[in-house]
């Protein structure tokens, strides 16, 4: 296969999932309960990548007060479960995680 025929099909396989959605947006009516299930899918999603990222440190779990990204993370869950306000959220999270990071003698 030559290369012009290569990015004409990876074009394709590229372009026809995202543009099938709203082509068909109008036309196909999905059941309500598909619809609220669809709607955890971004929250689902960046929990498992915050996650992951907070609990992953140089290939190998770690869960120990060493961790920071763990360490702002919870602190950050806590904020957002008691106050529900997501700037103060991002703003609480980054400060722990930098207090832990460049201040290490606070822990």
């Amino acid at each position: 296969m030559s290369n012009g025929w290569l990015i004409v099909a990876m074009m394709a396989v590229t372009f026809i999932p995202r543009y099938l959605p709203f082509a068909l947006a109008g036309r196909i009516r999905l059941p309500a309960l598909l619809v609220k299930a669809l709607s955890y899918v971004p929250i689902a999603i960046l929990t498992a990548i915050v996650t992951l990222n907070s609990v992953v440190r140089e290939n190998q779990i770690q869960l120990d007060l060493d961790n920071h990204h763990l360490i702002a993370a919870v602190v950050a869950a806590l904020v957002a479960y008691f106050s529900r306000r997501m700037g103060l959220t991002v703003v609480v999270g980054l400060f722990v995680f930098a207090a832990l990071t460049w201040w290490p003698s606070v822990v």
